[in-house]
């Protein structure tokens, strides 16, 4: 699709943000354990036993079994279905990395200042979800 095939005026137009995120999740158990009480994410509402709704800043994190509309096999463990960057303050990266090292969680890349200007932490989910602390080190990117 080239620019001159993209609908003028198109209803798509009127999305402004991401209300929401959905996790299909293999371990339940697991995964309410690790967002509740190590990531410390406020559950705001349940919907059944399949739908976990948190609140992250402005959005919801949702954490699902597969089922109403997509029956999806898993993904195989070893393999992550998506990347989520949580952003913080330069000083809470290195908070976060000795909170999740006290609670037993293995970090991927402990914190690191990247060459694009974030100062960044990763480690994984009980389902091997990559996730991602980080931090702007500066707002605009350095002349070269």
């Amino acid at each position: 699709m080239n620019g001159s095939d993209r609908q003028i005026g198109s209803a798509f137009d009127s999305v402004r943000a991401i209300d929401y995120t959905v996790i299909f999740v293999r371990d339940m158990e697991a995964m309410r354990y690790f967002y509740e009480d190590i990531m410390r994410f406020p559950m705001s509402r349940q919907l059944s036993s399949n739908w976990f709704e948190y609140s992250v800043g402005g959005n919801t994190l949702v954490l699902s079994r597969p089922g109403l509309t997509a029956a999806d096999v898993p993904t195989p463990y070893g393999s992550a279905s998506l990347h989520l960057a949580f952003k913080v303050s330069a000083r809470e990266v290195d908070q976060c990395a000795e909170e999740l090292m006290h609670k037993g969680i293995d970090l991927v890349s402990p914190p690191t200042n990247r060459d694009f200007g974030h100062r960044t932490l990763f480690f994984r989910d009980p389902d091997g979800n990559l996730l991602e602390v980080f931090a702007e080190l500066w707002t605009q990117r350095p002349e070269a």
